[in-house]
């Protein structure tokens, strides 16, 4: 396979089950380099098609967040392990390290949405030698949920399905959690960047999505707006509500519901 990056750096750290990769590529549509972690398990090895799971991070946070602090991989395992959900490949990308967070929005001359999209799926494709038309599944939380809807929901082609844990669900909601100025992100179009935005012009081809927030979490209100609006819509979802902030012991629970959710899809 002809690598689309220019440069690839890549360290196994065996974790029980399998092994986790941390990988740096110059990325093309970033013009710079960038990380992302790759969760191979025992029982996809062999396999071509295994499916993929990109989970996007917060503000704040790297490629690491979602092992370091999220435990998903050791989760995931324990999941496959026990036989409630098929064996899946976790790639867990940075959003391109720009400020407190990029939004997964493309600003500043940087391409992020096709970091995530179009290269973090052929980086792991290149590492673990599975398919690159395998199934792709995307989720995360905070800033990472508003890129995993927004863009589960603009490239509905890519994605089997989609999932957000308490998400921001318009960009202005940014503010409450970075330091720059919204204005440093250039000129962002408030309706056009929004969730719902995505989800009423695709409505027809959505595949399979589902969103939770706590009901202690800041984001609350929009996560129920949102829900309000895809109901009028006629679009249909799944939407949770759950004892919770926004806090790691929330999300840990919940991507434990999501990989369920993807493994059904």
């Amino acid at each position: 396979m002809l690598s689309r990056f220019h440069t690839t750096e890549t360290g196994d750290f065996p974790s029980p089950g399998g092994i986790l990769k941390h990988v740096t590529v110059k990325s093309p549509a970033l013009g710079a380099r960038a990380d992302a972690s790759v969760y191979l398990p025992d029982q996809a090895r062999g396999l071509n098609r295994v499916p993929v799971v990109i989970l996007l991070h917060g503000v704040y946070g790297s490629h690491w967040s979602w092992t370091g602090k999220g435990t998903a991989h050791t989760m995931l395992q324990s999941m496959i392990d026990a036989g409630e959900v098929s064996p899946m490949i976790l790639a867990m990308p940075s959003d391109g390290l720009w400020g407190d967070g990029s939004a997964y929005l493309n600003h500043n001359g940087k391409d992020f949405e096709k970091w995530i999209v179009d290269e973090v799926p052929r980086l792991v494709s290149e590492v673990t030698d599975n398919a690159s038309d395998a199934p792709l599944f995307i989720a995360g939380l905070s800033m990472g949920g508003y890129g995993a809807l927004r863009l589960g929901a603009t490239y509905p082609e890519r994605f089997a399905a989609f999932a957000g844990h308490s998400s921001i669900t318009r960009f202005s909601e940014m503010a409450l959690f970075v330091e720059e100025p919204i204005d440093a992100y250039g000129d962002v179009d408030e309706e056009e960047t929004a969730v719902i935005t995505a989800m009423l012009r695709n409505k027809d081809r959505l595949p399979p999505f589902h969103f939770d927030c706590g009901v202690d979490d800041p984001l609350i209100e929009g996560n129920r707006l949102l829900h309000s609006q895809l109901h009028e819509a006629g679009i249909e979802c799944s939407y949770q509500e759950s004892p919770g902030g926004h806090e790691w012991p929330y999300w840990i629970r919940r991507i434990r519901e999501t990989f369920r959710f993807f493994d059904r899809a």
